[in-house]
């Protein structure tokens, strides 16, 4: 999810029948033994859920992560923004890899914090996300906190060796809410979704590419970041959380009209792929329009979608991972 500083932010698989059912059940098991394969795909620097997501990855045994790849806007920013965040928490054996730029209107408010790293060329996004699924083929959990710009390009260059991927976890979408609610408290009608309008066509691509999709929209990743639980972030004192004690404040201090509580939309999805309990999934068929509206309609199921998060056991379990003892 991103931030405009303008207000009001802009917020297929027929043929897989019994198949998606198949595979999507399978993805959803708790992984035991031998940590999941995964690549991170975010747009990092821009809102702070990203770096929350990425947090709780990091601190995940479930989860061997093979890489990060930077999608949308200005992608060799975020990619020295996560450099130096790889950094600081001793974890320079994850590459990173940059998406091709694109036009953009979003605010990157973290940008005071990726210009203090290095400016250095960076391995391109897709090219390393195929090499990764070619030498992993049927292992990969590709989760997806941004735009769909990386996995749009990657299903036009090599289709059969995208559907190679595991699964796709990803943050996106709006089935039967949006932002935030009316003045009564009433959940607002859907809309799209920040992530899924910036690349509409990215998300009908990967609904159509024969990989099983597990899909956290805004119905279930509205979650805040209150007070109490940011205070017991902050104050721990770990490498990892001085990372985003100051990001944080970075995002405050250039984010317009704001609550301090963060809304935790990507690590939602995060969660998911450790802990899918914590966000139960129906199956759904969507369609995706030009606007980039997510709408359920009747046929084949081309997405295991979370309609509602475990809220209270979400937010233990994600304080509970970032502020614990260092792995």
């Amino acid at each position: 999810m991103k931030i405009l500083r303008v207000a009001g932010v802009l917020g297929l698989m027929a043929g897989l029948g019994l198949g998606f059912g198949e595979r999507a059940g399978s993805a959803q098991e708790t992984t035991g033994g031998a940590p999941q394969l995964a690549i991170l795909d975010t747009d990092i620097g821009d809102d702070i859920d990203d770096a929350f997501a990425l947090a709780l990855v990091l601190r995940s045994p479930e989860i061997k992560l093979l890489g990060i790849t930077t999608a949308f806007a200005d992608t060799e920013l975020r990619a020295r923004l996560t450099d130096r965040y790889l950094a600081a928490v001793h974890r320079t054996d994850i590459p990173v890899a940059a998406g091709r730029k694109t036009a953009h209107t979003n605010v990157f408010t973290q940008a005071a914090y990726a210009e203090r790293e290095p400016d250095h060329p960076h391995a391109e996004a897709v090219t390393f996300l195929l090499d990764q699924i070619k030498a992993h083929p049927g292992e990969i959990t590709l989760i997806a906190i941004g735009p769909l710009v990386n996995v749009q390009d990657a299903i036009a260059r090599d289709p059969e060796t995208f559907k190679k991927l595991k699964r796709v976890v990803m943050m996106g979408g709006s089935v039967y809410k949006g932002y935030g609610t009316d003045a009564a408290g009433k959940a607002k009608p859907p809309e799209p979704e920040w992530n899924i309008a910036r690349d509409p066509e990215g998300a009908q691509a990967l609904l159509a590419s024969g990989v099983p999709v597990f899909m956290m929209p805004l119905d279930s990743t509205q979650i805040p970041l209150k007070e109490a639980q940011r205070e017991k972030l902050f104050a721990f004192g770990s490498p990892l959380t001085d990372q985003l004690t100051l990001l944080y404040y970075q995002w405050m201090a250039n984010t317009d009209n704001h609550s301090p509580a963060p809304t935790l939309f990507d690590p939602v999805a995060a969660a998911y792929a450790i802990r899918p309990e914590l966000c139960p999934a129906k199956a759904l068929r969507l369609e995706v329009d030009a606007k980039g509206d997510t709408t359920p309609v009747d046929g084949a199921p081309n997405a295991q979608v979370c309609l509602a998060a475990d809220e209270p056991a979400f937010l233990d379990f994600l304080v509970g991972r970032v502020a614990s003892a260092e792995r």
